[in-house]
């Protein structure tokens, strides 16, 4: 991981760890031959409160495959989430989703995990040219919320290699805030925020987990289970 660092700009700077992870690099790159609707990271920002709503939405169907209660989804009740979904995905294909979005490795998907995880599979699923000719997961207001998503990384990702590197995330703010001397500054600070592994690069599932603590998810959790102590 490390040898990566300092390298950003580089093509082979980033190599895809895992199966999963070069599905998702591949489908980001289809993606990106459609270009981006979004003109500056203010139009993202500013969509912010609808796609919070949008996710606190979702907070019934967690809580419906969440068939135990325990505040988590398992590997099992993800199946059974997937089956009712009709998603068909193999076995291997959804531990591989699970492991990668259990970012706590506490085998218990929370909510926000849960939302990172649906995007993957809004991204992955079927033929992306198809994405408007029917609905992929089965909910079209929160498949547009995620579309949304995959439009912001690809607006930052300007080399369009599936990542989003540090200067490409300067070149981004400074498109928003030109003239402002503290726009490099703001830059960073959003970089590292989605860079969590720090290897100088951002996957599209690294910026899924920032973009869930930019618009409030993982507060409202926090704050749910102060309320059940």
């Amino acid at each position: 991981m490390g040898g990566v660092q300092g390298k950003s700009e580089s093509p082979n700077a980033s190599i895809p760890e895992t199966k999963l992870e070069a599905k998702v690099i591949e489908a980001m790159k289809r993606r990106e031959t459609n270009g981006s609707s979004l003109k500056s990271f203010n139009s993202i920002i500013l969509k912010f409160p609808k796609i919070d709503e949008s996710f606190r939405k979702c907070k019934a169907t967690f809580e419906k495959f969440d068939e135990d209660g325990s505040g988590a989804i398992d590997p099992q009740e993800l199946k059974h989430c997937f089956c009712e979904l009709e998603i068909n995905f193999t076995d291997e294909e959804i531990n591989d989703l699970f492991e990668a979005c259990d970012i706590n490795e506490d085998k218990g998907m929370n909510f926000n995990e849960f939302i990172v995880l649906l995007c993957l599979v809004y991204l992955l699923k079927d033929d992306p040219t198809a994405s408007h000719a029917k609905s992929r997961i089965g909910m079209p207001n929160l498949e547009a919320t995620f579309e949304t998503l995959v439009d912001a990384f690809v607006f930052l990702d300007k080399n369009k290699d599936g990542y989003v590197s540090k200067n490409e995330m300067v070149v981004a703010i400074n498109e928003t805030t030109s003239g402002e001397r503290s726009s490099g500054r703001i830059a960073l600070k959003r970089f590292e925020e989605m860079d969590w592994d720090k290897n100088g690069m951002v996957n599209f599932k690294e910026f899924l987990f920032a973009f869930t603590r930019w618009v409030g998810i993982e507060d409202a959790e926090d704050d749910a289970e102060e309320d059940d102590v």
